[in-house]
């Protein structure tokens, strides 16, 4: 059996009501002041006041940073540290979705390491220390509470990740609560970024894909693909809301050691430039990629097939289990009411050519996946997508 190394966070918190009590969960990990990072629309719900009086009640004082942004910005993860040094943090909560979990961990890692960013880029180069961090993801999809990456958004609309087992948390708290007010749009999106996550992660072409992840991959599917319809069309169904939370920390733990490849890779550009939204990004190029890749990849698909629609008949060669697995996705996609076409979204044609230029820049990405991708293969896919 070849050597593997599987990282994850070191405690998991999974209760409905827990972001309510975290005060008392989180008190001797991050000491008694905290920057708390989170968005604008979570901090006008109120969704963050229950949090924000718990840790209050335990003696925490909390500095707000509720700026982060969608596909957040280097001048975000800045102003966050600012804030977090000037209010002398001993410690980092992320509150909110992949964007404000990611710009916590970044803040964590500058934070208690003084570190240069520049020198953080890439898989394995973050020094380290950091301060003690906490994450509560409020959304079912990008399991970022359970990964090792933070992407963020420079010069623009280019991506670049930091990717360190430093940066994984102390602690993941998570409530299925806070997502049962989640709109259907996001919640289709964001369930669906999570199913790439655990396709991706099975199918990885890593030196560390592993029996762990590959275990963690199907799990996720079979939570996710049995609930995302119900999650979406009854957005109240807790047993759903909690089955997709807990579907998605599986599947990031699954590709936080066995990292995602080409679907990712195009959806970059996507999000990058034309700031759509990752879930939906990954949901418009998802079929399209994986026809690329199933000539390489047809026994690994036809394998995790039925754990994501459990009716594909067994009996089906390979081939055809393959197939149909990948047509489902694509309407499983638009049956959510996600847009089916690049066009869609604005995207006009003459932009594929450089979104096929950028895709390639994903090179940490691209290197797991199932087949070779190089600039014409992108931009075929763009075109299938469009």
């Amino acid at each position: 059996m070849k050597p593997f190394v599987f990282s994850t966070t070191a405690q998991i918190v999974f209760r409905a009501g827990a972001s309510s009590e975290i005060g008392g969960l989180v008190r001797r990990k991050l000491g008694e002041r905290v920057l708390f990072v989170t968005d604008p629309g979570l901090r006008k719900l109120g969704l963050c006041d229950p949090a924000l009086s718990s840790l209050a009640a335990a003696g925490i004082e909390a500095t707000v940073f509720d700026k982060v942004e969608a596909d957040p910005s280097l001048a975000t993860v800045q102003s966050a540290t600012d804030a977090a040094k000037a209010g002398g943090a001993t410690g980092v909560i992320g509150f909110g979705g992949g964007s404000s979990l990611d710009v916590a961990k970044l803040v964590a890692l500058l934070c208690g390491s003084g570190e240069d960013i520049d020198g953080a880029w890439g898989v394995g180069n973050a020094k380290g220390p950091r301060l003690p961090l906490v994450l509560v993801p409020t959304t079912a999809g990008t399991g970022s509470e359970m990964t090792p990456v933070s992407i963020i958004t420079v010069g623009g609309d280019e991506k670049r990740g930091v990717s360190s087992p430093i940066i994984l948390p102390d602690i993941a708290v998570l409530d299925p609560d806070l997502t049962l007010a989640l709109p259907a749009h996001i919640t289709a999106a964001t369930g669906i970024d999570a199913m790439v996550h655990a396709i991706e992660a099975y199918t990885s072409r890593s030196a560390n894909n592993n029996p762990l992840s590959k275990m963690l991959a199907r799990q996720a599917l079979q939570l996710l693909g049995a609930n995302i319809e119900k999650a979406v069309f009854d957005g109240k169904d807790r047993e759903a809301r909690g089955a997709m939370l807990l579907g998605s920390m599986l599947a990031g733990q699954a590709f936080a050691n066995s990292p995602v490849a080409a679907v990712h890779a195009l959806a970059y550009p996507i999000g990058g430039t034309f700031h759509i939204p990752h879930g939906l990004s990954n949901a418009l190029v998802l079929p399209h990629v994986l026809r690329f890749n199933a000539p390489a990849a047809v026994a690994a698909y036809a394998e995790i097939a039925a754990d994501a629609f459990p009716d594909l008949a067994p009996e089906q060669s390979s081939q055809e289990r393959c197939a149909a697995f990948i047509d489902r996705l694509a309407a499983l996609s638009a049956s959510l009411g996600l847009q089916p076409r690049l066009r869609d979204v604005g995207i006009s044609e003459e932009h594929l050519s450089g979104m096929a230029r950028d895709a390639m820049k994903q090179t940490r990405l691209l290197i797991n996946n199932p087949r070779d991708v190089n600039e014409a293969d992108a931009l075929s896919i763009y075109k299938a997508a469009w």
